[in-house]
């Protein structure tokens, strides 16, 4: 596993949903590896032994923010608390439109559900959109929101006005993507 600081200098990981989708999550999820793009993302099964500020050093982690892969599950339980659902959930889009994954909120709460008290630690659940099989990974994007923030669980939101066009690599990836999906004939 590659760490933020075997990196070059100046190198910053900050990928929007789109790209953590199609160049990580999807790549993960159908088991196809692109030789330029490492696997720097370890798994990590979020359900066993881990709180979030036991992440440092399981995940790759770039300014203060957590990535890793974990199996689609509906037990978030850890051994001090729980991943509380936020219920909100917003469609992932290329920026051409097309639905390629599908972003959860959580919120970690200590204690045991639903009694526990919410804590300052987020996550991200991105899942792939309607691909059958493929959709048994999920990625996960964890970090500890500053004091006062908690009212906007929308914390790291792509929107429009963020929006770039698609680079050669985003191309590549979404033409394989959508090779490998009619391939499968996933409806």
């Amino acid at each position: 596993m590659i760490s933020i600081n075997q990196l070059p200098p100046g190198f910053r990981f900050c990928p929007t949903d789109e790209e953590l989708v199609l160049h990580f999550l999807f790549q993960k999820a159908s088991l196809l590896l692109i030789p330029c793009h490492p696997s720097i993302i370890p798994d990590l099964d979020l359900c066993l032994q881990y709180d979030p500020w036991d992440f440092n050093g399981k995940t790759f982690s770039s300014g203060g923010i957590f990535y890793f892969f974990s199996r689609v599950t509906e037990n978030r339980v850890t051994k001090n608390g729980y991943w509380k659902d936020l219920d909100v959930d917003e469609i992932v889009l290329t920026s051409g439109g097309k639905k390629v994954g599908i972003k959860r909120y959580f919120v970690f709460c200590v204690g045991h559900a639903p009694a526990g008290f919410e804590t300052s630690w987020r996550m991200q659940e991105y899942h792939l959109y309607n691909y059958g099989d493929c959709g048994k990974w999920v990625l996960c994007r964890v970090h500890e929101r500053e004091q006062g923030n908690f009212g906007d669980h929308n914390y790291m939101s792509d929107n429009e006005d963020n929006r770039t066009e698609l680079s050669s690599p985003d191309e590549i990836c979404l033409a394989i993507m959508d090779d490998d999906l009619d391939e499968r004939n996933f409806a």
